[in-house]
């Protein structure tokens, strides 16, 4: 009849209003599952990768501070190294001055001693030449008479001065002396400059040395220099993105809390309004219920 067909349209529209209450509750729920996971995945995401970022940042801090630590102590020995090469040059021009005045000594010394000898020898070659001629001809000496009157009394007869031989042995004695010492003199001054030589040679050597260690070090430390600025622009991007990941993190709490603390609950009423929906609908889709309208 007219008002049967009447009721089974309304009844028909209330079990299709139901069921698109279902399917929608069944979307919000698939929705809010999916969410859920995606907040699950990216908070692990997360904080993996703050982790992560976290370690390299202080493995870059340790880092710079090695750099630093390294870059001081290569200026501090280099520092030191030119300060040693200074002092060394300043040790040879020393040095020089003083060979310089050592040997301006030695020519003086042996100038004099060579002078000495000179004197001397020529005292010595006057003496022997005088003394020798008296004794190579005595016989001569004593022919000859005073010329004149005889001496008056308490005069002896002139003859060589028994002394002489004395006064010749001392000269030779420090025309010898003389000799020694400029023997002495030389080798001294053999033995100074050969002292000087090596000391220049030596010195040289270690400025030479120390230089090559300057630039070795120099090197190390503009390496060094250049690591710290890569370091330093590594660290600036690495606490960049730990900045973005915390501020991501932030944005996760805000869409994520709500969900993550109420989720067994909202989808326990979901399912609970689900299954009434789904009885209501059986009970208008049941036998007794048609039997009601046949019957009205």
């Amino acid at each position: 009849t007219l008002a049967y067909q009447v009721k089974l349209d309304a009844f028909t529209r209330v079990k299709k209003a139901i069921d698109d209450m279902i399917a929608q509750l069944l979307k919000e729920k698939d929705a809010e599952i999916k969410h859920k996971d995606f907040c699950v995945d990216e908070f692990n995401t997360n904080q993996l990768q703050t982790e992560k970022k976290e370690r390299e940042k202080q493995d870059l801090i340790a880092k710079i501070e090695d750099l630093e630590m390294t870059i001081k102590a290569l200026t501090e020995a280099i520092d030191t190294l030119k300060s040693e090469i200074a002092e060394m040059q300043v040790q040879l021009k020393r040095a020089g001055e003083d060979r310089e005045k050592q040997n301006k000594e030695f020519q003086m010394t042996v100038a004099d001693q060579r002078e000495t000898q000179k004197l001397l020898q020529a005292a010595l070659g006057v003496l022997q030449d005088f003394y020798g001629k008296k004794e190579a001809a005595p016989a001569l000496v004593q022919r000859q008479e005073p010329v004149g009157p005889p001496p008056p009394a308490g005069f002896e007869t002139y003859k060589n001065n028994a002394a002489s031989g004395g006064i010749t042995s001392m000269i030779q004695q420090i025309i010898s002396d003389a000799k020694a010492m400029e023997a002495e003199a030389i080798r001294s001054e053999e033995d100074a400059q050969k002292a000087y030589e090596d000391f220049v040679k030596e010195t040289n050597a270690s400025i030479e040395a120390k230089s090559k260690d300057i630039v070795n070090k120099s090197q190390e430390k503009a390496k060094a220099e250049g690591d710290l600025v890569e370091a330093t622009q590594a660290k600036e991007s690495a606490m960049m993105e730990l900045e973005q990941l915390s501020n991501y993190n932030a944005e996760l709490h805000q869409s994520c809390d709500f969900v993550l603390k109420n989720f067994e609950l909202r989808q326990t009423a979901r399912d609970e309004e689900v299954e009434a929906l789904r009885q209501a609908k059986a009970i208008l889709s049941g036998a007794k219920f048609e039997e009601f309208l046949q019957s009205a």
